[in-house]
């Protein structure tokens, strides 16, 4: 693995948080920042406490306790600060101005700060103090309602795209975008970061989609979510699950050949009207393969076919293992840090 760390030499300030707000501090660690976390006197982290297996907090150069209610809590803050190149927090809207540590306070001290808040609505709305969840946070955007079969509620998803995507990825984007800013102005920012509005953001593809009548409001209706024959998930004999991304028509060919799809119902792909039969068709053919089939059509690369890993064995499949982007070494597990930096003129 490089080492090449390009955020070495950035100082930042992390307020104890769940969830989105250690992840974009455990990215920027992973990268290089230093990072220093304030925690709660007798500290544990708020939330689920997974102590030394907690990936999140992986990283952190040290972390001070500190009553943010004491006026000595607050003033050891700003002394912090005065030499920190990014704040991060999480607190509902209001709480750090209350504790006399909201922006104006930090800006007072450190103009060039980067002040990031990651929260479920953002800082103004009329939801912007309404306690939530990942779950909540893409309800409203249209993304949890594409999830799951049309004749049931949406699916809950694990929370990625609201908590970790639209919250702690575009979080550290922010953050960035920011501190080039502030490295050339001397003038710091506050990082407005709402995972309602990330998941609306990775939205886009799918309301480009809409506006050019290509994509329905209805569940299970669409190219991607699950309704056509070459996109979606199927049970094998083995009791495992295989994956079929095969859109484009070449690999839609070779997938039909690997599987052995020759009903003339699959000579025309983007038929909708045929797409239930085929998918009927094509479970039918999948429940009836051996896993020594399976495994060949697996291996016919524009096949676009994959085992759906469980997180028990992702850590066993031949990419994850060349690369040890998942390992599990008596058992645990830990996952490499994304993206790899190659040197310069090196393609792989």
């Amino acid at each position: 693995m490089n080492d090449f760390k390009p955020l070495s030499g950035l100082k930042v300030l992390e307020f104890d948080a769940i969830g989105p707000v250690p992840f974009c501090g455990m990215m920027l660690s992973d990268h290089g920042a230093d990072i220093t976390r304030i925690i709660r006197p007798g500290g544990q982290p708020n939330g689920v406490d997974a102590g030394e297996d907690d990936m999140l907090l992986r990283g952190r150069a040290r972390s001070v306790p500190l009553d943010l209610k004491s006026v000595e809590g607050r003033n050891r803050v700003l002394e912090l600060v005065a030499g920190m190149d990014v704040l991060m927090e999480g607190h509902r809207p209001g709480v750090m101005e209350r504790l006399g540590l909201g922006p104006e306070d930090c800006h007072a001290v450190n103009p060039a700060l980067v002040y990031c808040r990651i929260t479920g609505y953002g800082q103004s709305g009329p939801l912007a103090n309404h306690p939530g969840h990942d779950i909540n946070y893409i309800a409203q955007t249209g993304a949890l309602n594409a999830s799951g079969y049309k004749d049931r509620p949406p699916a809950p998803t694990l929370p990625l795209v609201g908590d970790f995507a639209g919250g702690g990825l575009l979080g550290a984007f922010g953050i960035l975008a920011a501190v080039l800013s502030a490295r050339t102005t001397g003038k710091g920012a506050v990082v407005d970061t709402a995972m309602a509005d990330g998941t609306a953001l990775l939205m886009a593809l799918h309301y480009g989609l809409m506006n050019a009548g290509l994509w329905s409001a209805e569940r299970q209706n669409n190219l991607l979510d699950g309704a056509a024959p070459f996109y979606r998930c199927y049970r094998t004999a083995t009791g495992r699950d295989i994956a079929v991304g095969a859109l484009e028509p070449k690999f839609y060919t070779a997938m039909c050949e690997a599987l052995g799809l020759n009903d003339p119902v699959f000579e025309d792909q983007m038929n909708r009207g045929n797409w239930p039969e085929m998918c009927r068709i094509a479970e039918a053919r999948i429940a009836t393969m051996t896993g020594e089939e399976l495994q060949a059509a697996v291996d016919v690369p524009d096949a676009c076919l994959s085992w759906v890993a469980s997180l028990a064995d992702a850590d066993e499949g031949v990419q994850m293992a060349a690369r040890k982007t998942i390992v599990k070494e008596d058992r645990r597990y830990s996952v490499a840090a994304a993206p790899r930096f190659l040197p310069p003129g090196r393609g792989a």
